[in-house]
């Protein structure tokens, strides 16, 4: 294993997920004294694992058609897109 490689994608996701949707949903569910919470944190794990799963597939499936640098490109004009649309929805306007 490429303990380098490793930390590199761990230290990246951990910061993406903190404070996100999942999280914030997972954080709701754990709260509610009904809910198990050992129940929560496997229904929890389980989805991140099949996701990642899941983007590993798409990845290496893209990758066998497009270059890296291509997908690179994409993925941060989608980032700045998605970004944008965010800031400039007249949802997010604070009146």
């Amino acid at each position: 294993m490429d303990f380098r490689l490793f930390a590199t994608v761990f230290t990246t996701v951990f910061i993406a997920e903190l404070g996100d949707k999942t999280q914030l949903a997972t954080l709701l569910y754990a709260a509610d004294a009904s809910h198990p919470k050992w129940t929560v944190f496997a229904a929890s794990a389980t989805a991140l694992v099949v996701t990642s799963a899941l983007g590993v597939l798409a990845g290496s499936t893209i990758a066998q058609y497009l270059d890296p640098r291509t997908v690179r490109w994409a993925a941060g004009l989608g980032f700045i897109a998605v970004g944008l649309w965010v800031l400039l929805s007249p949802e997010a306007s604070v009146a």
